[in-house]
């Protein structure tokens, strides 16, 4: 079989009961009704304090639970660990699922820092058996796999210039408390960490690798309250970055967490010599396409020639959503682990939008090369 899924059930483990993590236990549950293959084994789920892991265990269909990440990490009924847990735990708990020889599926960002990026990396290079992958689903959307086909074609001719923007308003509000998200300590990156490495990932899985960026950083909102009274806000809410492509193609880069009405703002085009492509995630199921001779645009809906839509729902037009992303993705991981195609980004790929994001988090006007 071209595309191989595990004959026999996989164990589980997640930690985190948060949005991602009910979008992993959704995903796990649906996989094999959609792709076939083995129904994965819901083995246990951690979170804190433990009877809050007892509730969402039930609710989510794991066979039992734990408070303590390190035992559901050990358990030797899981095959594989879905992290989807607070950034400044992902290294801990991705390091400790590796060297206890497991499969693992850890949400983005990667880590908080290039140091703890690169040694995930190194840990899981030594580990030439046991498959990583990192929780990018907006390039599991078949609108977005079909224009990568189309520019890979030539459909549009040569790549020559990018303009992508990834905007929420989740921080817009300046009476919002404080939050550990907005530290480096134990959020990372701000806008970057958490919106700009998607539309990372789209760019490079479009216009190929990054040469140079030249970025702005902002903090709009620079203290905000808490308990303890008011405290500062360490990362960026917004970023700006002019790009170089190693094609010798540019383009231009904008993410905010601040941006007043936009809810899943994830929008860009790639032109190219004889045409152009243009995408907003808010219209997921849609790709818009000019090419040479034409006037305007064309609207191209996801349907049943997109095998991964047509999974899901037979008919253009009928829509699939945010959390069917999620089980293409837990598709393919579970084909890798049965040695098939690793479609990425694994902690290697991933470590190449970690330098991407923390070369714009550091630039301030200048020029860094990747």
């Amino acid at each position: 079989m071209t595309n191989p899924m595990p004959s026999a059930p996989l164990g589980v483990a997640l930690i985190g009961t948060g949005f991602m993590g009910k979008c992993h236990a959704m995903a796990w549950r649906s996989v094999a009704a959609t792709f076939g293959g083995a129904h994965p084994q819901l083995e246990i789920l951690c979170d804190t304090p433990s009877e809050k892991a007892d509730d969402f265990a039930r609710q989510f269909g794991f066979a039992r639970s734990t408070g303590d990440w390190r035992v559901a990490v050990a358990d030797p009924a899981v095959d594989v660990v879905s992290i989807a847990a607070p950034n400044g735990l992902h290294r801990p708990m991705a390091e400790a699922a590796l060297a206890a020889g497991k499969h693992v599926w850890l949400e983005k960002p990667m880590a908080l820092t290039m140091a703890d990026a690169e040694a995930m990396a190194a840990l899981a290079a030594e580990r030439s058996g046991q498959v990583t992958m990192l929780g990018y689903n907006y390039l599991r959307n078949p609108a977005f796999q079909a224009a990568v086909r189309l520019i890979r074609s030539g459909a549009i001719g040569r790549p020559v210039a990018f303009r992508g923007v990834n905007d929420e308003d989740y921080s817009a509000d300046p009476s919002l408390p404080w939050s550990w998200r907005m530290t480096h300590e134990a959020g990372g990156l701000g806008a970057l960490g958490d919106l700009g490495c998607h539309l990372v990932s789209q760019m490079l899985a479009l216009m190929g690798p990054v040469k140079e960026v030249t970025a702005l950083t902002h903090i709009s909102i620079g203290e905000r309250h808490s308990s303890d009274g008011p405290k500062l806000v360490e990362n960026e809410d917004s970023a700006l970055s002019l790009v170089r492509f190693a094609s010798g193609a540019h383009g231009s880069f904008a993410t905010s967490r601040v941006a007043r009405g936009r809810k899943g703002r994830l929008q860009w085009e790639v032109h190219g010599t004889d045409g152009t492509i243009h995408f907003d995630q808010e219209r997921m199921n849609e790709i818009w396409v000019h090419r040479e001779g034409e006037d305007g645009f064309t609207r191209h809906l996801s349907g049943a020639g997109d095998p991964d839509y047509a999974a899901f729902c037979p008919a253009p037009g009928h829509q699939i959503g945010f959390n069917e992303q999620k089980v293409i993705e837990a598709r393919d991981l579970l084909r890798a682990i049965a040695g098939g195609p690793k479609a990425g980004p694994d902690f290697a790929e991933g470590l190449v939008i970690e330098r991407i994001i923390h070369a714009m988090a550091s630039s301030q006007g200048r020029p860094v090369a990747i």
